[in-house]
């Protein structure tokens, strides 16, 4: 590795890894990933301790089992690659509409919400009662390796990625493990690598009580079993009691928590398995998958971080040759304009390819530059942020005033963002898109100016006939900018809805710049109930 240093608004140090490295690491998330699914899928929704150290007898002799874990990302790969860096969470919706049949519990929620016009991240909460659970931390490597080194853009696609069917806890558990594996490709410290994730969500959300009360258990010298039941009254969960004890007794110190509050204890138990497996790859997914509840999920979690950390070298071959390269699929179609891939070699060959898109810099400045290199040679080099330099940093909104980047997704999930050339707009629905007859509803609308310039931008409302909108139904808002100023401005606006005849209304908001040629759409559904 070679440093380098990086100059944008703030100066970091970063470290050149080499691609084969990087390739390297991407083949180990992959093969650990298909490794701990497999492991892991017997003990999924039971409840209790089970002593692992090796594949089942029955799913010996299978290959690698069909796992939504992985299958989902094989979706979100074709999106990838038609849409690069403009991917959003609605082209991840449309994706998930056309392509994934499973129904279950988050997933069914948020396919029909979307299908009722609810678009992320509204389809990911409204009426879930799944949205804390564990359907999208599963599904953060993908992100995680087309930005490797940048956990600060792993998290913003794991967020898309999550919004479409979870809110709330789902989404930090999401964005958590993206982070921790993007810093993987940098970071072995596994201590390191829990700070570094947990920088990046709220202090007092459950994915972060459960990970700390993990760590605390370390340092304060209990075994695994007994972590395990201390992250359970930590965070409580009910995802094992599905199948629950099957015959054996049932743990009076572990209690049942509520339907669908799963994510914290599993992303816990996922890092159990990470700080007790001591480095160790086989220590660290047996202990993962002895653990119960969604065992296939967990392991699978921490087989890849594991195999992010150590590379295919650390991951022993009793594991890997029973389930050789393939990759099996159970829960997705094709619907015509997808490829999925059959090996795990061609999986890591096609997001091999396509990081050097993702890793283009995203600043609109002269002075940013692509986090990659190209020798003289035609080697390729990935430009990594430093180990110092992986937690979640400060952006500046301003001179003076500056906000971290968690700050955006503690907004979720009741705001939508768009973003053109000068500027980028935030509708924040503030208790969600639930409206009632004469009850006024309000509306925040922030500003994040792009450009050293003001602007006058209008704001029109488009609303039915009889509706009351305060201050107006089009109005002048001025957007200050960051040099002497600040680059945010915020409006707030009061609806009052009227003569509610429909389940649900169509209303949009319409943004535009005097003398410019940007605009900016808000089409937002609207819920009667």
């Amino acid at each position: 590795m070679n440093r380098v240093r990086r100059f944008l608004p703030e100066v970091w140090e970063g470290i050149i890894v080499d691609f084969a490295e990087y390739a390297d690491k991407v083949r180990a998330c992959w093969l650990g990933k298909n490794i701990g699914g497999t492991l892991g899928m017997p003990f999924e929704c039971k409840r209790g301790v089970f002593e692992v150290d090796y594949y089942p007898e029955s799913v010996l002799g299978k290959g690698p089992i069909a796992n939504d874990d992985l299958e989902l990302q094989l979706v979100f790969l074709n999106a990838a690659e038609k849409y690069g860096q403009a991917l959003n969470s609605a082209i991840l919706g449309e994706y998930w509409l056309s392509c994934i049949i499973a129904t279950i519990s988050e997933y069914g929620a948020g396919m029909t919400n979307m299908r009722m016009g609810i678009p992320p991240p509204f389809s990911g909460y409204y009426g879930n009662h799944n949205k804390d659970s564990c359907g999208s931390f599963i599904r953060s490597e993908l992100w995680a390796c087309l930005t490797p080194g940048h956990p600060e853009l792993a998290a913003r696609y794991a967020f898309m990625d999550a919004s479409v069917d979870h809110a709330d806890e789902g989404v930090y558990g999401e964005i958590f493990c993206s982070v921790v594996q993007s810093a993987a490709f940098v970071e072995d410290d596994r201590f390191k690598l829990i700070d570094i994730g947990l920088s990046y969500i709220p202090d007092d959300c459950g994915i972060a009580r459960g990970v700390k009360c993990v760590v605390e258990c370390w340092r304060c010298g209990l075994d695994w079993k007994q972590a395990r039941v201390k992250l359970l009254n930590a965070v409580p969960c009910s995802f094992g009691m599905y199948s629950g004890y099957q015959g054996r007794p049932a743990e009076p110190d572990v209690p049942v928590g509520p339907l669908g509050y799963d994510g914290p204890a599993n992303v816990g138990i996922a890092i159990l398995g990470l700080v007790y497996g001591e480095g160790d790859f086989s220590k660290s997914i047996c202990i993962a998958a002895g653990c119960g509840e969604d065992g296939d999920c967990t392991t699978a979690t921490v087989g890849a971080i594991m195999g992010i950390i150590g590379g295919t070298a650390s991951i022993p071959e009793k594991w890997t040759q029973p389930l050789g390269d393939g990759i099996a699929i159970g829960c997705i179609i094709h619907d015509g304009s997808v490829t999925y891939p059959a090996t795990v070699t061609e999986l890591c060959s096609r997001i091999c390819r396509l990081v050097p898109v993702f890793l283009r810099s995203p600043r609109e400045s002269i002075r940013s530059m692509n986090y990659y290199t190209v020798s003289e040679t035609g080697q390729i080099g990935i430009i990594t942020r430093g180990k110092g330099e992986l937690a979640d940093r400060k952006e500046y909104y301003g001179i003076f005033e500056r906000k971290e980047t968690k700050f955006h997704y503690e907004r979720q999930p009741y705001a939508i963002k768009e973003s053109n050339t000068l500027y980028e707009a935030t509708l924040d629905t503030v208790d969600g898109i639930s409206i009632h007859e004469g009850v006024q509803k309000k509306f925040v609308l922030e500003f994040n100016n792009k450009r050293i310039t003001q602007h006058w931008v209008t704001v029109k409302w488009n609303l039915p006939a009889g509706w009351e909108v305060s201050p107006g139904r089009e109005t002048a808002v001025f957007l200050d900018q960051q040099h002497g100023g600040t680059r945010i401005t915020e409006r707030v606006y009061w609806i009052t809805p009227r003569n509610l005849d429909t389940s649900r209304v169509e209303i949009s908001v319409e943004i535009w710049t005097n003398s410019r040629v940007s605009t900016l759409f808000f089409p937002l559904t609207l819920v009667v109930d």
